[in-house]
C-alpha cells in the first residue's frame, strides 16, 4: 500500500485554498508541501497539524491505495 494526497488537493479545492496558503497557514515548509506532491511520507505531526488548519479529518487528506494503482 502507499499514501496518496489526492484527498488533500480537493479538499484544498473545496475551501479555495492554495498549497501556498496551506504552508503558510499550517506552518509547513516548502520541502513539505514538494514531499507531498511527489508522494513522499510526512510525519503524523505534520498530518495533524495539516487536519487541525483545515478542520478536517485525516481521510480529508490521505488515502491509501494499493501499490499497483497508478
Amino acid at each position: 500500500m502507499k499514501i496518496s494526497y489526492k484527498p488533500l488537493w480537493k479538499t484544498l479545492i473545496d475551501k479555495n485554498l492554495t498549497k501556498k496558503d496551506l504552508r503558510l497557514q499550517a506552518h509547513l515548509t516548502t520541502n513539505h508541501i514538494a514531499n507531498m506532491g511527489k508522494g513522499e511520507h510526512i510525519s503524523m505531526q505534520t498530518l495533524i497539524k495539516i487536519c487541525e488548519t483545515l478542520n478536517c479529518d485525516i481521510a480529508d487528506v490521505i488515502a491509501l491505495v494499493p501499490d499497483n494503482d497508478p
